[in-house]
């Protein structure tokens, strides 16, 4: 049987257990509709699971129709919230703790007559809802992203940077590289999440040291993507699934070492179902 690994940080965060918890604790105990503003974390399983405990996605807050609004975990915009209260739901706000003070540091930057730029992904909800937190702001994914901006003049002498929390340090690093090279002052508000960083770093090193190393999280999920990347550059068999049903015996037949981590908004028993079955798989 190969022995299995699981890295030593890996799984649900802070910010999901949070969101979760205050999820069904208030859906117990809510005496009409319970809705998400969008999938509560981005794990369709587990999104499943709550609807099966009557707690539904509404994509926008007049699709609630009534009731309870839980603001997902990613964060939204202040003119949604005050949509919401508009229509008169009743708002919880499950924002990540962490993903709040990206709010805080991009209103500071706006305020300080920075050009802000977010560093993440353009459409993803949580840099959506810090765009709307700055007022006014940019995204950029890339150093490409940056050129562009700085080649049509759209960038200042003073340029403020935050971060989405769950991107990688390289990028930061390559984006600020970029900056410091064009704009007279760069102010840099790193606001990667300490649990992201400390998954990713004990993801490289476990990935390293097998022969196999499998990801478990939602596909929709950004910061398993990047999990998923980092394991395949340092182990080729790398393999992101979001359910147990999809792992393959073949993947881990001839393997002596297998590694496991998981995304940030993946609960404890989905990392415990993937290493019960790898045992199976690997006998």
């Amino acid at each position: 049987m190969a022995e299995i690994i699981v890295a030593n940080r890996a799984g649900a965060c802070y910010g999901v257990e949070r969101a979760l918890s205050l999820t069904l604790e208030n859906a117990e105990h809510a005496s009409g509709p319970v809705h998400t503003l969008g999938p509560l974390i981005h794990n369709p399983i587990v999104v499943k699971d709550l609807e099966a405990r009557g707690v539904r996605v509404a994509d926008r807050p007049a699709d609630a129709g009534s009731g309870l609004l839980i603001i997902r975990a990613h964060g939204t915009t202040p003119e949604v919230i005050a949509e919401a209260q508009g229509l008169g739901l009743e708002v919880l706000d499950a924002t990540c703790p962490y993903v709040k003070k990206v709010h805080v540091a991009a209103e500071k930057l706006v305020r300080a007559g920075y050009d802000v730029l977010v560093v993440g992904e353009a459409g993803h909800p949580e840099v959506e809802g810090i765009l709307g937190h700055a007022g006014k702001a940019r995204v950029v994914g890339s150093v490409e992203d940056v050129r562009a901006l700085e080649e049509g003049g759209a960038l200042g002498h003073k340029v403020g940077v935050v971060v989405q929390t769950t991107q990688r340090l390289p990028l930061l690093q390559a984006v600020v590289s970029e900056l410091l090279a064009s704009a007279k002052e760069v102010r840099v508000i790193n606001t990667i999440c300490a649990a992201t960083q400390e998954r990713q770093q004990a993801a490289a090193e476990l990935a390293a040291q097998v022969d196999a190393m499998i990801v478990v999280g939602g596909k929709n999920s950004g910061n398993t993507r990047r999990l998923y990347e980092i394991c395949a550059d340092a182990c080729a068999n790398t393999h992101h699934i979001e359910d147990v049903e999809e792992l393959d015996g073949s993947w881990v037949h001839d393997a002596v070492k297998i590694g496991v981590t998981a995304g940030a908004s993946t609960p404890q028993a989905h990392i415990d179902g993937v290493v019960a079955r790898l045992r199976e798989l690997s006998r």
